[in-house]
């Protein structure tokens, strides 16, 4: 029996479209929103950079859709690239994941709740402490079962929903005069200038967006994976959609565009001129909790790539274990949270998140592509997917990759040290994956 086949499939709908949820929504909604602001300056193209955006972020939920239904197998992205490209393409995607883009954000996501967490208690404790005692407290749950990690996930994800929610009803009802969020749709003639401030607001919008792929790294422990991963996704970016937009609704109609492009805090701005310095607390409680939410997730759904990697002898061996009591991958789990620990107090995690954006994107881009091979192989085998199935094929999916390769792009040109520094990770994960190969086809013999 194959260690994949040890997994438990305890994760039922709800639950997982609150994995796709808590990949989503982190802290960047609640501070995001001035960013974009500060590219385009009216209030229908702050809006519409973000419709846009969810536009986006809804055909990369299509696309992982359908390849849930096909190829439903535990470390989804990583399992699609190796089956359809070459399992040198998941290896490296699984390497970058571990080194850079999942362990990169989650440092800096870790340190953001540090610091909330203390300006709510008042605790006289150094950031760093709170940071190491959250990440093993969390990764202690992850490791006690997947329905019990995927639980605590979910009540984290209600809580972060009610702090949203609490926001855009507060910034309604209680803000005295706002300002119209109608009017000019453009502050100046439609050119390039303009248009090049437009795809700039996009790169803000499609990072907050990002994280949907990440529940289908769990398709091994997900009940009916072709039926229930296919609807957590449509369901869950649809949900995440509807907040995003009415959260920047509520800050254009509080600040307006120019209040907005002004603040580095706009939740917090539109808490205050709503309640006073209780609705400062009350966000400053939201974002922690958001945050928390965000590395709950994440200690669940990664690691589960690596356990993939080490089951098809391109990892460690001991991290495709398997505990007999709480069916998890134990070492796979503490691997990713040891090493998010060494880089959030290393200290250097705002620099690799300057390049996990491109790496992400990269593999965006990659693995939509493999929707392609999966639909080429299923018409030569007369066979169907007998699931979801993406709308507008191949336009719609055509147009995801697009989006994905120039938010890379853009990355490279306006951070070209920082983005070549994350491709010469990836890179020198090629003679890595042919050493394991190697050291495999030794130890087989």
């Amino acid at each position: 029996m194959s260690k994949a086949q040890q997994l438990v499939r305890s994760v039922g709908l709800f639950d997982a479209t609150m994995l796709v949820m808590g990949g989503i929504v982190g802290s960047g909604i609640f501070i995001n929103p001035y960013v974009v602001a500060q590219q385009v300056h009216t209030a229908p193209l702050i809006l519409g950079a973000w419709l846009a955006g969810g536009v986006i972020a809804t055909l990369g939920a299509f696309i992982y859709a359908e390849l849930a239904g096909r190829q439903p197998s535990v470390g989804g992205q990583y399992a699609y690239l190796r089956d359809a490209i070459h399992p040198l393409a998941g290896f490296l995607y699984g390497w970058v994941l571990l080194l850079v883009i999942q362990t990169g954000g989650m440092a800096a996501v870790t340190v953001t709740f540090a610091r909330y967490f203390l300006v709510l208690t008042h605790w006289a404790v150094p950031e760093r402490v709170v940071a190491v005692v959250t990440l093993s407290l969390l990764t202690l749950i992850n490791c006690l079962g997947v329905k019990f990690g995927s639980r605590v996930q979910s009540a984290l994800m209600i809580l972060k929903i009610g702090a949203i929610a609490f926001l855009v009803v507060a910034g309604f009802l209680y803000i005295r005069e706002p300002f119209a969020v109608g009017g000019t749709v453009l502050d100046r003639p439609l050119s390039p200038g303009l248009l090049s401030s437009f795809g700039a607001a996009m790169v803000p919008v499609l990072f907050a967006f990002g994280g949907w792929q990440t529940a289908n790294f769990v398709a091994g422990e997900v009940r009916d994976p072709r039926k229930n991963l296919a609807r957590a996704l449509l369901l869950g970016v649809a949900g995440v959609i509807v907040l995003y937009l009415a959260v920047n609704f509520v800050c254009v109609r509080a600040l307006g565009p120019v209040g907005l492009a002004a603040t580095r805090v706009p939740a917090t701005d539109v808490m205050r001129l709503a309640m006073a310095q209780r609705g400062a607390t009350i966000v400053t409680l939201g974002i922690t909790v958001s945050t928390l939410g965000f590395l709950s997730q994440s200690i669940l759904t990664a690691p589960r790539v690596y356990f993939a990697m080490a089951e098809d002898g391109v990892f460690f061996r001991a991290v495709a274990k398997v505990n007999e009591k709480t069916h998890v991958p134990i070492l796979a789990i503490v691997l990713q949270s040891v090493w998010t620990i060494v880089v959030a107090l290393t200290g250097r995690y705002e620099q690799i998140l300057n390049y996990v954006v491109s790496m992400d994107f990269v593999f965006f881009g990659l693995t939509a592509c493999t929707l392609f091979v999966f639909r080429k192989r299923s018409s030569l085998e007369n066979g169907a997917s007998g699931g979801f199935q993406v709308p507008g094929h191949p336009w719609t999916t055509l147009v995801f990759i697009a989006a994905s390769w120039l938010v890379v792009t853009n990355t490279i040109y306006k951070y070209p040290a920082n983005s070549l520094l994350g491709f010469a990770i990836l890179l020198v994960g090629m003679p890595v994956y042919w050493l394991w190969r190697r050291k495999g086809k030794v130890l087989s013999q």
